[in-house]
């Protein structure tokens, strides 16, 4: 029975590998195996996107809504043409960017498949700059580029089927199955905002999010104070942020292992001052050579 069981689940792993589609994430050149297309993610994000704009109330403030759509649009753009210099080119269409302000006192913000944009208004106190708005901001975005709801969507699929063969269960058509994934989900009353990504997922994002921050010309430096702001906060304020991320102490080690990577698109952007960028090899043996010439002359 063991036997027949392993074998099932071999063949239910070949079988759904051979049903979906392997691509490499950005920035970070991780391999992924999705079970859902595009079609349908989009189709779907739509749908959830209407129903909820449809009852929230949008912020009545004009200069934080405006403040929000010009960091929202910059990053986009980024985004945009990182994706198409990177022979990604396809993907910038399934992007129609939307960027909203509500209201709502959580401190939390969602980007939805395609590229639609939500921020509460209790992120704002947190954030206190645009460049820390824009490191949020490519934080969700990034959730989205790396395709990270599809991959979630998929390893729920997969978990069902080895749950169903655990069981002696195996369904009729594992292929037409996998071919409707869309469907199924629709019967559930499955929502993009209720996934819980994995904390590799949310770690990616970080990385991913700091990366778009910096090409979008923000210091992305601000994103180790703003994420201990966030940790600062209380936990009734914390909120979704912080359910499925890494610990803090984890979250800023890692940021900090990446800020090198980030400061060079940041400089790349043409944004970063010359007082602020790091010292070329050529300007720190400059600054050495004086350095010696100074205790040189002070010996004398």
């Amino acid at each position: 029975m063991k036997t027949t069981k392993f074998l099932l689940m071999t063949m239910l792993v070949s079988l759904l590998a051979a049903c979906g589609t392997t691509r490499t994430v950005p920035i970070t050149g991780r391999k992924q195996n999705l079970l859902i297309s595009d079609a349908e993610i989009m189709s779907m994000s739509l749908k959830e996107y209407n129903s909820y704009m449809a009852t929230a109330r949008k912020s009545a403030n004009t200069a934080n809504t405006a403040m929000v759509q010009r960091v929202g649009r910059r990053l986009a753009n980024s985004v945009e043409t990182y994706l198409r210099n990177n022979g990604l080119a396809g993907e910038v269409s399934q992007y129609s960017w939307e960027f909203n302000l509500v209201q709502d006192k959580s401190a939390n913000a969602f980007c939805l498949p395609g590229g639609k944009i939500v921020v509460y208004e209790g992120l704002l106190p947190y954030t206190q700059s645009e460049a820390a708005l824009a490191v949020v901001l490519g934080h969700e975005i990034a959730h989205a580029v790396a395709k990270h709801s599809a991959e979630q969507i998929s390893k729920l699929y997969r978990q069902q089927y080895a749950t169903q063969i655990g069981s002696g269960i195996l369904g009729a058509a594992v292929g037409s199955e996998v071919g409707n994934i869309a469907g199924v989900l629709a019967q559930t009353g499955f929502k993009f905002r209720n996934l819980k990504y994995s904390r590799d997922n949310e770690t990616e994002a970080d990385h991913i999010g700091l990366i778009f921050a910096a090409m979008a010309g923000y210091d992305p430096r601000v994103a180790i104070p703003f994420w201990q702001r966030m940790a600062a906060g209380s936990s009734a304020n914390r909120n979704d942020m912080f359910s499925d991320h890494p610990s803090d102490a984890k979250r800023i080690a890692a940021l900090q292992r990446e800020m090198p990577e980030a400061l060079r698109y940041y400089q790349a952007s043409g944004k970063m001052s010359a007082a602020s960028r790091p010292a070329s090899t050529a300007e720190k043996k400059a600054i050495k050579k004086k350095s010696t010439a100074r205790r040189t002359s002070a010996r004398r």
